[in-house]
Formats: C-alpha cells, sequence, structure tokens
C-alpha cells in the first residue's frame, strides 16, 4: 500500500459534510404530493414517519449539511473505505483501460447502507423514537438498519421480500443477531399483507408491499417512525460520502475519470459515488460520462414512464415524480433483490430527464458472469446487485481493448456477495435463468397510475 493510500485511509479523511445536489440543479425537481388532496406535501405530513432533522434534510438547497459527531463516531467502524484499482481484472481483460472501485462491502453490514441507516438511527434516537420499522429487499439495507438501531439503542422491525427471505436466510440471520424482528412479506402481521396473501398466498413480494407493511405499523404507533433505503433525497444525500472520498482518493492517484458506472435500483449507490463528480462537472472541472445499469428484469429507467406515482403497493406514501414501473408491478424474482423496486428516486428521475446521465439494462447470466470474472481477478465476490455495473465496466474495457482507447472508468462496489453464494452456484450449475419482462405486464401496471 502506498503512502498516499495510507493517508487517504486515515479516519481523519472521512467527509465532515453530505453533499446536497440540489444547490446546484438547472431546476428543482417536481414536488411529492399528498396521496388525497394531491397538494404538496408539508412537514407536518411527513411527520407521522420521519423525524423532523431528515424531513429538514429531504427539503433542503443548502450545497453541504454537516455530519454529526454522534454519526462520524459510527462512521469511524469501517471509514473512509478504499478505493482500489482492479490491475489483475484489467490484465485478464487485455484492456488499455484504468479500472477503479470504491469498495463498501467493509462496513459492519457488508454495503454501502449503513451510511444513511447510522444517520437515520441517530435523529430517530435524538427525537426519543424507540422503533424503527423497514423494508428490505436483498437484505442489505434490513441488516444495515439492524445494526444502526443497536448502535443508538432502538428495536428494529423489518419486513424482507419473500422471494430474498427464503433466497437469503443467513441475512436475515445477521439481522437478528443485531436484534432486529424479521417479516417474510407479504405478511399477516399487518392489513395490507393479509390482504395481498388472501389473493395470492404464494406471492413473491416486493418492495412496494414491503414499504407498504412497514409504513402501515409505523403510522399507527406514536414511539415509531419508518426509515428508507434509497430513494428519497436525505438517503441520497446520506451516500454523498462515497463520492467525496473516491474524489479526493482518485486525485490522490492523479486521475480524472472518463466514465462512472453504477448500479441503481432506487439510486442511493449510483447518486452516493456520482453527485460530487456531478458537481465538479457542472463548475467545468472535468466531464466524466455517467452511466447507470439497472436489471432487465426490472427497468425503471429504460422502460418506465416519468409520471407521478406511489412509493408503495397500498398507496399510503405521498405520490412521487419519478420513473416507474407502476406500484403495482410484481418484479420477478431475480437474485439482484435490491434493484426489484418499481420506481426510481424522484430526484435522480428528475435528473435523467434533464440528460445528466444515461442509462442502460443487463439480464441477470450476464451480470453474474461479470461477478464470477471479477472474483476471479481481484478476489472479492461482489453482491448481485454491483455485478450490473461490472458487467458494464467490463463491457466498456473490452471495447476500450478493441479501440486502443486508455479510458479511466470509476465504479462503486457497493457490498460483497457472501450472503449471495447460493445465487453464485445456480449460475455456477447452469440454472440462473434470465427473465424476459414482456411488455404487457409493464403496460397492466402502468394502467393503475394515479392520477395527479
Amino acid at each position: 500500500m502506498s503512502d498516499a493510500t495510507r493517508i487517504l485511509l486515515d479516519e481523519s479523511r472521512i467527509p465532515r459534510n453530505w453533499y446536497n445536489i440540489l444547490a446546484d440543479l438547472p431546476a428543482p425537481p417536481p414536488p411529492p404530493l399528498h396521496p388525497t388532496t394531491r397538494e404538496p406535501v408539508g412537514p407536518d405530513d411527513l411527520a407521522p414517519l420521519f423525524p423532523a432533522e431528515l424531513i429538514a434534510q429531504e427539503v433542503s438547497t443548502d450545497r453541504f449539511v454537516p455530519i454529526p459527531d454522534g454519526v462520524l463516531d459510527i462512521y469511524r467502524l469501517w471509514r473512509p473505505t478504499p478505493l482500489i484499482r482492479a490491475r489483475k481484472l484489467e490484465r485478464a481483460l487485455g484492456t488499455p483501460a484504468r479500472i477503479y472501485y470504491k469498495y463498501e462491502g467493509g462496513s459492519p453490514s457488508g454495503s454501502h447502507k449503513p451510511n444513511t441507516a447510522v444517520p437515520q438511527a441517530y435523529y430517530n434516537a435524538r427525537q426519543g423514537i424507540r422503533r424503527l420499522t423497514t423494508e428490505t429487499g436483498a437484505g442489505q439495507w434490513g441488516t444495515a438498519l439492524a445494526f444502526a438501531c443497536a448502535q443508538y439503542g432502538l428495536a428494529c422491525e423489518v419486513w424482507m421480500v419473500r422471494a430474498s427471505y427464503d433466497q437469503k436466510p443467513h441475512r436475515r440471520s445477521l439481522m437478528r443477531v443485531y436484534g432486529a424482528t424479521v417479516h417474510a412479506s407479504p405478511s399477516a402481521v399487518t392489513s395490507v399483507g393479509s390482504k395481498i396473501l388472501a389473493e395470492d398466498a404464494d406471492s413473491p413480494g416486493s418492495l412496494g408491499i414491503a414499504i407498504s407493511e412497514a409504513v402501515e405499523v409505523a403510522a399507527g404507533a406514536d414511539d415509531t417512525r419508518y426509515a428508507l433505503g434509497s430513494v428519497l433525497n436525505h438517503v441520497l444525500l446520506h451516500q454523498t460520502v462515497i463520492g467525496e472520498e473516491a474524489l479526493e482518493q482518485l486525485a490522490a492517484f492523479g486521475e480524472t475519470p472518463d466514465l462512472i458506472v453504477g448500479c441503481t435500483g432506487g439510486g442511493s449507490n449510483f447518486a452516493g459515488l456520482a453527485f460530487p463528480f456531478i458537481r465538479e462537472k457542472l463548475a467545468g472541472r472535468m466531464n466524466p460520462l455517467i452511466r447507470a445499469v439497472e436489471p432487465a428484469a426490472c427497468p425503471s429507467f429504460t422502460r418506465g414512464t416519468y409520471a407521478y406515482d406511489f412509493g408503495d403497493t397500498a398507496g399510503f406514501t405521498p405520490l412521487l415524480k419519478m420513473h416507474t414501473l407502476g406500484h403495482t408491478f410484481i418484479p420477478d424474482p431475480i437474485h439482484a433483490g435490491g434493484l426489484r423496486y418499481h420506481g426510481m428516486s424522484p430526484l435522480l428521475s428528475h435528473m435523467y430527464e434533464l440528460g445528466m446521465f444515461e442509462a442502460v439494462a443487463r439480464e441477470q447470466r450476464e451480470c453474474f458472469e461479470a461477478g464470477v470474472r471479477f472474483a476471479r481477478a481481484e478476489g472479492i465476490v461482489p453482491a448481485p446487485e454491483p455485478t450490473h455495473a461490472l458487467a458494464e465496466v467490463i463491457a466498456e474495457a473490452l471495447r476500450c481493448k478493441e479501440s486502443g482507447e486508455e479510458k479511466v472508468i470509476l465504479t462503486s462496489l457497493c457490498g460483497h456477495g457472501h450472503f449471495d453464494l447460493s445465487a453464485y452456484d445456480r449460475y455456477l450449475s447452469g440454472e440462473l435463468e434470465d427473465f424476459r419482462l414482456p411488455q404487457e405486464r409493464i403496460d397492466d401496471a402502468l394502467a393503475t397510475l394515479p392520477r395527479a
């Protein structure tokens, strides 16, 4: 390890502020609307779900938001995270491209999710809240929130999408180790879940359903609030520690990125990496191409519609202007459970409409192929979610091989795949299938969009 790398991994290099890209956008995004009145929501509308300080961050236009000492104390357990040049992958591909990845898998829960779970738990605890409810897809967010709640003495209740609950038993075990209660969603614990189970006892679930269940319980108890692991502005804000560190670390290598690639489900990992670089691009200090990669089985950017829609299946949440497949859309049970959300972050959706980045979709098997290729070269088994970005990175590196172009490519390896080895087993044995999403399923779900 070089001296420069040692310095940049010192805890003094942890960012002291989160970056709020709302301060630098050419136009503000459309506001969320109340589900009943269709008027823009105010702080009072969000108070049953979120503490006051997170609500303030959700609507803030301050360019930088200070990170409290009580959050930094926990961040020091794993931050700053390393920026690693994938030299062995470069050699294996025979590419002149230089590939860098920001590795977030060294956090206590094994992903980038504690970057926002910790501040969300901190602000709730400071307001006197005693319990947090949430949903989780692959289990990374539920694990992160369970860890964060343990740090601040909060109870944690998690609704885990049934497909992932069955596929990833060790992930739910880890949540329980941290003290969380975990339900398979849809569950008989809530009225929403009970209704869905009555209609389809074998429902694989969806993030939209799990959100409805968690929101239902949070809204019904004064000592309970809801925590969301992606999509909303304050969540994306907290994740910018990734990009702020990467910006400084890449500069220490004397590099400027030509291409930044990130996987997208709700958008927090992608935004966390990209937003600080977009700030630099808007200021004219660099000009990278920025590319979001989503699963072909749940393609909200590339095949969805930009419209107001509910963030959950039952219609409890405010209406959000986002790229959506329809809140009733039930994705196929792909192994990248963290990317199985019907909608995309409203902030990212707005930026996509402004042409600030591009998006592509990739199939499940080519993503696992990229994950295996990366693991055999670099030694880290990626979670299924970042394999989508790795598939695009590898494809771009091979294009550089053909053209001889020496691009600098940056991506975020947002989590390890130690709890996903059953999925890798299925890929290696030839049992893993791609899901061909027919347009009729999207059309059927979009037909249920609310009028706004």
